[in-house]
Order: C-alpha cells, then sequence, then structure tokens
C-alpha cells in the first residue's frame, strides 16, 4: 500500500469517527420521550453542573451526560445554571433543558406541615425541600423573637409550628422561616383560642398529647376531660405519646419503633407521664386546630382510663382499673 493510499485511509477513518462523534452528539442533544408527564427537578445553590447532569440522567431527561456537559461548557454556560425548582419533560432537548436552567426556575417550595409532627421532623422536613440547612431551626435563638411574639415560650418552640401548609423560599434563613410559622400561629392560633385563655401553655401541651393519642374530636373532648380529672386527682397521667416522645428523641417521623413497651415505662425523663406527675415540660408535638379546640373543650365523663384500638382505632373507654386490665387484654 502507498504512502498515499495510507494517508487517505487515515484520513478517510478520522472522518468516519467524527461523523459517528457528531452523529451521536446530535442525537444525544435529542428529547428523550421516556415519559409522559411533567418531572420536578431541583436545582441548589451551589450544585454542579455535572452533577446536575447525573441528576438529568436519573430521571431519564436526558440521553447522554457527556453530551449534556459538552454542549452546556460548547454554549458557554456550564456555570449559568441557576437554582430553583424547575417543571422540566422528556419531550425537551436538551438546548432547551439547557436554556430553562440558566433563565431561572421557581426559587420557592412548597411544604405540608402534619399535625403531630415534632419540632425535630418539621425541621427535617424543611432541609429535605432545600428549605433550610439541617438542624437550622434546632440552634437559632428563637427566644430573641420573644418581645415580637409574647406567647412564645423561652423553653421550647415545640407546639408553636402550626401545622399548615407553606410556601418558602429555597435556602431561606431560619428566622424568616420561623417567623413565617410563628406569624401563623399567632393568627389562627393564639388570638382566635390561647390569647383568653387563663393558662394557655398549659392547653397547648394538652393539646399536643390528644393530636398524638387520639383521632375523631368527640373522643378528643372525652380523653381531654380525662386527663384534666387525673391532674385535679393528683394521678400520673400515663400517656404513652409522651413515653414515645422521649424514646425517639423528640422525633417521631424517623423513629424505628414508637410503640411503647412495659420496658419503655421505665424510661427516666421528665416526659415520661408514668414516673412524673403533672404536664410535662413543652409539648410534645404541633398540634393542629382539631385538638386545640378539643383541648378547650374537654368533656365531662365517668371515664378514668382509656386505650386506642390498634386495628381500628377506635378509643375504648374505661370508667375502673379493672375495666381497664380487661379491656388491655381483648384489645392489645
Amino acid at each position: 500500500m502507498g504512502l498515499w493510499s495510507l494517508r487517505f485511509l487515515t484520513l478517510l477513518g478520522i472522518v468516519l469517527v467524527l461523523i459517528l462523534m457528531a452523529a451521536y452528539f446530535f442525537y444525544g442533544l435529542q428529547p428523550s420521550y421516556t415519559q409522559e408527564s411533567p418531572v420536578t427537578f431541583q436545582v441548589s445553590k451551589g450544585e454542579s453542573f455535572r452533577a446536575i447532569g447525573a441528576l438529568l440522567s436519573q430521571e431519564s431527561l436526558i440521553r447522554s451526560i457527556a453530551v449534556f456537559k459538552t454542549y452546556s461548557i460548547l454554549t458557554g454556560n456550564a456555570r449559568k445554571f441557576q437554582p430553583g425548582i424547575y417543571q422540566l419533560a422528556s419531550t425537551m432537548s436538551v438546548p432547551q433543558i439547557v436554556d430553562f436552567l440558566v433563565a431561572g426556575g421557581k426559587n420557592e417550595t412548597t411544604v405540608k406541615i402534619i399535625e403531630g409532627w415534632t419540632l425535630k421532623d418539621i425541621d427535617a422536613a424543611l432541609a429535605s425541600s432545600s428549605v433550610i440547612t439541617p438542624g437550622a431551626l434546632l440552634s437559632f435563638p428563637f427566644e430573641t423573637l420573644a418581645p415580637q411574639y409574647p406567647f412564645l415560650n423561652q423553653n421550647s418552640l415545640e407546639g408553636f409550628l402550626f401545622p399548615d401548609t407553606y410556601n418558602f423560599e429555597l435556602n431561606s434563613s431560619p428566622e424568616t422561616v420561623l417567623r413565617t410559622f410563628l406569624d401563623t400561629f399567632d393568627i389562627k392560633v393564639w388570638q382566635p383560642f390561647l390569647s383568653s385563655q387563663d393558662n394557655p401553655y398549659s392547653s397547648l401541651i394538652l393539646a399536643s398529647y390528644l393530636e398524638r393519642e387520639v383521632v375523631t374530636s368527640s373522643d378528643r373532648q372525652i380523653v381531654a376531660g380525662i386527663i384534666l380529672k387525673r391532674l385535679k386527682l393528683g394521678m400520673p397521667l400515663q400517656i404513652d405519646a409522651t413515653v414515645s416522645y422521649a424514646k425517639c428523641n423528640e422525633a417521631f417521623n424517623s423513629c424505628a419503633n414508637p410503640v411503647v413497651t412495659r420496658e419503655d415505662l421505665k424510661i427516666d425523663s421528665p416526659f415520661n407521664t408514668y414516673t412524673k406527675l403533672g404536664f410535662t415540660p413543652t409539648p410534645i408535638a404541633n398540634p393542629g386546630k382539631d385538638a386545640i379546640q378539643a383541648a378547650l373543650s374537654p368533656q365531662a365523663s365517668g371515664y378514668l382510663y382509656y386505650l386506642t384500638d390498634p386495628k381500628s382505632g377506635k378509643t375504648i373507654f374505661s370508667k375502673t382499673l379493672n375495666e381497664q386490665n380487661a379491656n388491655e387484654a381483648k384489645y392489645l
């Protein structure tokens, strides 16, 4: 084979490789067409375009991470992606996706706070939604806000983070987030329900018990009456949910086994209402409106004991200890 033939074959090989690379590149730019419904895609502050490419691939929104990276670099957009929440679709090409990420997405997210969540539960939920960094609410010196929120107990935030649906900006400051919670508590709880009470904090503590212990409004009112009766008689309140709060290190959502056992009743904690008299030092959760109303309207009854049927969720009431023991044998 002559020198010119070798050069021609080499050049031809290079051309073919370039054609294949170009074909692959343009193929990789096309929509992936892997799913019909849009995908909510989040870019966090400081996230590299390489990490973004990997996440886009995991969501099957792009055909090739390499093509996405190459296109982002060639177009000068690799460092221009904006943090935010985007609605992307597999019908979008890489250039379209890049344009979206450069233009900037929605810089807020919706977080639903569920009745009965604790402060630690809420902190974790906000962190997982990129609203705050983990532990930001737990470490914030909230007592500095007491002058603006006179209802705020300076021992704990527990109970003051009203369960509701909130819109927060991504990477918010803990003070901004906390003020949103406290403003909501002021409007929806303090002013209409607790501001006129003689012992509003005790009512909030009682409401937190009802939120974790009982399901229906009518049963909550009866249980509120039972708890207040026990308090008046000087009996231990014997509320399993308070023991569970101590057992779970004040975080129900991440607790492997929140169910209270007989051994758990020996836990040495101010939240163990089997061994300590009176109310716990703070609420054990953030109660919703229904539980708060039940705490403020306790119903008198002849009952002194109750339990929850684990199968039906129904509250079973007893007047005597013997009846309670019989019900425990039947339902638990």
